[in-house]
């Protein structure tokens, strides 16, 4: 019992101590900083208005300095990533098994979390960039065959377009100023999604060098761009079911974990407390991670291909 009492103890003081960090925030000084600061503007809001009533205005700017300070730490519970939410479920479960094990789990389980999560960010950018270069080569096309000049045609179709990325100031002087377009436009395709941008700076190149149509060049461009976008939507769609299978086989043991409990056959003690249930766990976890990592990485195979 003293052993169990020590482990809740230690549990205790882990839990606690993530919530005074999540509350204080990763970066103390600029919080004490700014908390300092709404003190003395408090401060002095108080004492200007003291002359009709000390009392009131202490007790007013109290209650001010708890609503913000209490405003600010719910934005730091906001601006942390959902990765984080692995920790309060480990601390949980630590508490409900009186272990120490699941709280290290969801710790180790943040970095895992993040990366996922920042690599479905970059997924969105890419399709939203993409999304950008159809939308240029559609609105350029309307341009030349407005009768504009490419180069003036490029400026305007650029204006509001996001397709161009960080190279929009690069590619925009090279059209005003007679410089290399095509060049400009291949450096810009580098980003992720920008890909199409090759096609344009080679439509360019073949419009402007050699005199060929320039908008029957970008309407081809833009049905190919569709085209392929459609495609890997398609995939995407087709695979979506495969990736929900595997991630709902993996959330299993989690589900025979909570029907064991309901049970009142205590599953957590087992497998927290005892030496074969210990196996078992560091087993499963093992088969568990790594079927998880095969099937996510035939779907991955399969959308690259």
């Amino acid at each position: 019992m003293t052993g169990i009492g020590a482990v809740g103890t230690g549990t205790g003081l882990a839990c606690a101590g993530a919530a005074a960090w999540l509350l204080g925030g990763r970066n103390g000084g600029p919080g004490r900083a700014r908390w300092l600061f709404a003190d003395s503007s408090d401060s002095s809001a108080s004492s200007g208005g003291s002359g009709g009533g000390g009392g009131g205005a202490g007790t007013v700017g109290a209650e001010g300095r708890s609503a913000a300070r209490w405003r600010q730490a719910q934005a730091r519970v906001r601006g942390l990533g959902p990765e984080w939410w692995s920790v309060a479920v480990g601390a949980l479960l630590a508490l409900l098994g009186m272990s120490v094990l699941p709280l290290l789990a969801g710790v180790l389980g943040v970095p895992a979390l993040r990366k996922a999560r920042v690599a479905r960010t970059v997924q969105r950018d890419r399709e939203r960039r993409g999304e950008a270069v159809i939308a240029l080569c559609a609105v350029l096309a309307g341009e030349v065959r407005a009768g504009r000049q490419p180069g003036e045609a490029l400026r305007h179709a650029a204006q509001d377009s996001g397709g161009l990325g960080g190279a929009r100031a690069a590619v925009l002087a090279a059209a005003r100023f007679g410089g290399d377009v095509p060049g400009a436009l291949t450096e810009a395709a580098r980003g992720p999604g920008a890909e199409g941008l090759l096609g344009l700076a080679a439509c360019w190149r073949v419009a402007v060098d050699r005199g060929a149509g320039l908008a029957a060049g970008l309407d081809r461009l833009e049905a190919a761009l569709r085209a392929e976008r459609d495609q890997r939507a398609d995939l995407r769609a087709q695979l979506a079911g495969a990736r929900s299978t595997a991630v709902m086989l993996a959330g299993l043991p989690v589900l025979g974990l909570l029907l064991g409990t309901a049970l009142g056959a205590d599953p957590l003690h087992v497998v927290l407390h005892t030496g074969p249930g210990l196996m078992c766990l560091l087993a499963g976890v093992v088969l568990e991670v790594a079927g998880l990592w095969w099937a996510l990485r035939i779907v991955r195979g399969a959308e690259e291909t």
